[in-house]
This record gives structure tokens, C-alpha cells and sequence, in this order.
């Protein structure tokens, strides 16, 4: 069984204060894309369960990426057989796009079919959960509005359909854990449930991320690659999450200049 795994944008982000457990209320919301990843898994012809991983090169060990995680999550729970895991890697790591959360949730998604777990959504939304915070996002993957840690979901009555994405990630990578040092939390002049209610070529002044000042601070060529995006036409952009993957909505296709940027993805909201 094969599904493709696929990113997401935060459209604006604000880091409201920080817990006595150590992380932050946020508020955020996320919206898939197409970007996407491909996970295969077959039954196993060794008696054991084995990742092999292709495609972008992502730091660790195969058996600790978070695809194996949740194969271990269910596995605590059911009687899984030994599989042959495939992944190959699309979406960039350390972009903000949530690639790792998406493989872990598609795992969970794909077993219960596999297994015939006959698990609902909000139960594979549980199992998720313990995995990563924006991890079971991509279980019903339609657009929320998030808040607390981004794991607290409400529908979200928007849509991008007919517009045009572009998502360029540079050569730099930034770790959650250097953005957060980077910002102080604030409460936000509106909400993100009213302003992102506003007509998209009113966002360029309303719809922020606080990340984007200490990260464009640390990393000026991706602060460049926001301006880029609006000199070639684009009615708003920002950077994705943490960063370090910068995106563009616009009314008609982009033609962007050649560049030397890691990734470039263009695609049709649909």
C-alpha cells in the first residue's frame, strides 16, 4: 500500500506567552499542500519490520524517524505484522512545512487500513498526538485554526482554491528550538481567527509571523526571498512555521528568476 504524505503552510503565526511546562501558546493556521512525500509499506520478507530511505537526506538513524515511531505507537496497541517500509523524502526538513508530522500521521492512516485497525479519526488523531504536536493536523488534513501548543484544532471556513503557491526553501535550515529563543511572546493586535477571515490581498498588512524578525535577523536571505516573492506579483507571503521555507500566493502563475535555492515548488490550490 503506497499514499504521498503532503506539507503544510502556517498561514501567520503569533507566540502568545510561555507555559510553566516550558513551550508556548501559539496561534496559527494550517493549510495543506500538495508538496509531497511517498510511503510504501509491504509485508515483510525477513520476520522484521525495516525502513529503507531515499530521497532528501534527513539527520539520524532510519529506525528513529517518526514513521518508525508510529509503527511502534500502534504496534504497543496491536498485534502488527512485520513491514517493509519505503519512504522517500520530497518535502524539505527544517523548512517549517511539517513533512515529519505528515509521514508520522500518513503511517497511522495507512496501518489502519493495512491491519484493518477499524480506528476512527479521532482515534488516530490520539495516536498522533503523541507524536508531535501539529501531527494529528494531518489526519483529516483540512485547514484549522490552532492554538495552544498548535494542538488544539478548529475548522476554519477558508479556502485558496484557483490561486497559485510558490515555496522556496534556501540552503539554510532553522531548528524550532532557535526561532523560539529569537522572539519574546506578545498578545497580537487581532486575533488570527478575524484577520484571516480578511480578503487575501489584505493579509500583506495583517497576517504576520512573529518568528519572521529573529529568523530574517539570523538569516537575511531568506527575509530576501519574502521580498522577492512580493516583487514578482505576489499578494502575500511569509515564512512557513519556524522557517526556514518562505511562500508566495498568487492570483496568476509566477515567473520567477533562476536561483540557487534548495527547493522550488509551485503548484494550483485546489
Amino acid at each position: 500500500m503506497i499514499c504521498f504524505p503532503n506539507a503544510k503552510i502556517n498561514l501567520g503565526l503569533h507566540i502568545l506567552s510561555r507555559r510553566a511546562d516550558g513551550y508556548h501558546n501559539i496561534e496559527t493556521v494550517f493549510y495543506p499542500i500538495d508538496m509531497c512525500d511517498a510511503l510504501e509499506i509491504v509485508p515483510a520478507t525477513e520476520g522484521k519490520t525495516v525502513i529503507t530511505q531515499t530521497g532528501i537526506s534527513v539527520d539520524g538513524k532510519p529506525e528513529n524517524n517518526l514513521v518508525m515511531k508510529a509503527y511502534r505507537l500502534l504496534k504497543e496497541d496491536f498485534d502488527l505484522p512485520p513491514i517493509s517500509i519505503y519512504l522517500r523524502k520530497q518535502i524539505p526538513v527544517g523548512a517549517g512545512l511539517g513533512g515529519g508530522s505528515s509521514d508520522a500521521a500518513f503511517m497511522i492512516k495507512l496501518l489502519n487500513d493495512f491491519a484493518g485497525l477499524q480506528l476512527s479519526c479521532e482515534q488516530m488523531e490520539m495516536y498522533a498526538a503523541r507524536i508531535g504536536a501539529d501531527c494529528p493536523f494531518f489526519i483529516r488534513n483540512k485547514p484549522v485554526f490552532a492554538e495552544g501548543t498548535g494542538n488544539v484544532f478548529f475548522p476554519v471556513t477558508i479556502s485558496l482554491q484557483g490561486y497559485y503557491l510558490v515555496v522556496i526553501k534556501p540552503s539554510a535550515s532553522v531548528s524550532t528550538k532557535e526561532a523560539y529563543a529569537r522572539v519574546k511572546p506578545q498578545q497580537p493586535p487581532a486575533s488570527l481567527k478575524e484577520v484571516i477571515q480578511l480578503p487575501i490581498n489584505e493579509w500583506k498588512n495583517h497576517l504576520t509571523n512573529d518568528f519572521e524578525s529573529g529568523v530574517f535577523a539570523q538569516y537575511p536571505e531568506i527575509g530576501e526571498i519574502k521580498q522577492q516573492l512580493y516583487a514578482e506579483g505576489a499578494l502575500y507571503a511569509g515564512m512557513s512555521g519556524s522557517g526556514s521555507a518562505v511562500f508566495g500566493i498568487f492570483d496568476k502563475p509566477a515567473k520567477l528568476a533562476d536561483s540557487n535555492y534548495l527547493t522550488t515548488f509551485t503548484a494550483v490550490f485546489k
